[in-house]
């Protein structure tokens, strides 16, 4: 018992002495006073997870059309914000992308990145309505490990880079994040429009390997830094390797999953649709049509079924 008392008060001592070389511009910042407030947030959407489907279990999904129109276009303007305000504010800091060492002072620029900095970390935790709103359309099968793993240590990792490094090297990661997130609401935006738009959403895949690449980028950015031992906390970049290449291998599986290992099976059944013309002209129309949303069959299988039961009717009238 005396072990863990002693082991629960040199964290605490811990604590207080990192709180010593904490950035001073922040503490009074929303959210940043002490890690208590994020940390209830992320357990309450850890809880939604197992409560959510629970809820849902015996109840009609919702739709939600609208709202995901707003939030997902909403989403497009807040992380276009966070992009120009890092790009401007570094740019005009003159910021290195090798090296950029944290300045603490109350410099407008470094004070302006900061503040982006601020926001990408509150949009992180906005991003847990992705997750409910999967759960009330009772998409349960979107839920899966990656999008909780990605979307529940961003919020709560970055409640670190805020507190201690709200500048500098952290600028590289959060400004290339937020344009790729610009695409990917963009893209979810458009989805939500419904089946007249979704038709042209033909690159879904490619906002899968930009993610990849976004990963490969930062291992090398942040290997380059140490390389030239950059003034920014080596653990820091040590831990972001690592967690980096977590992404790299659940964003690898997934790609594997959803587009390498069913592609043997969309081969097929495209070979198969070229056997017939009156096959792919009625049967497989009247299959995409439902696809998209509108549950309409193919009007050429419907009209020789309807002929031949006429035929039949006036077959047993004559045998009569």
């Amino acid at each position: 018992m005396e072990i863990v008392t002693h082991l629960i008060n040199d964290t605490i001592e811990f604590y207080k002495w990192t709180l010593t070389i904490a950035d001073k511009r922040v503490e009074k910042w929303p959210l940043m006073d002490n890690p208590l407030p994020t940390l209830a947030i992320s357990t309450s959407y850890l809880l939604f997870l197992w409560l959510g489907p629970k809820y849902m279990k015996n109840r009609e999904p919702f739709q939600l059309r609208k709202t995901l129109i707003v939030y997902n276009f909403s989403m497009v303007f807040l992380n276009f914000f966070i992009f120009k305000e890092l790009f401007m504010a570094a740019r005009a800091a003159s910021y290195s992308y090798i090296c950029q060492p944290v300045d603490y002072s109350d410099d407008p620029n470094e004070v302006r990145v900061a503040g982006a900095l601020w926001w990408y970390f509150v949009s992180k935790g906005i991003e847990y309505l992705d997750t409910v709103f999967f759960i009330l359309r009772k998409k349960f099968n979107q839920v899966t490990f990656l999008h909780v793993y990605h979307h529940c240590t961003m919020f709560t990792l970055w409640w670190i880079g805020i507190k201690w490094v709200a500048g500098g090297q952290s600028f590289f990661g959060a400004h290339m994040n937020a344009a790729i997130h610009v695409l990917m609401y963009l893209y979810y935006g458009l989805a939500s429009c419904g089946p007249k738009i979704q038709k042209y959403l033909w690159w879904k895949k490619y906002l899968t390997i930009i993610q990849m690449i976004q990963f490969h980028v930062t291992i090398g950015h942040t290997a380059l830094s140490l390389y030239v031992n950059c003034d920014f906390p080596h653990w820091m970049h040590y831990s972001l390797i690592c967690y980096a290449i977590t992404f790299i291998i659940l964003f690898g599986n997934f790609y594997y999953q959803t587009y390498r290992r069913q592609q043997p099976r969309r081969d097929a059944s495209s070979s198969s649709s070229k056997a017939g013309k009156a096959l792919s002209n009625g049967t497989l129309n009247g299959l995409s049509k439902a696809a998209n949303g509108a549950l309409v069959t193919g009007s050429k299988e419907e009209k020789p079924q309807e002929n031949s039961g006429r035929r039949k009717r006036k077959g047993r009238a004559k045998r009569d």
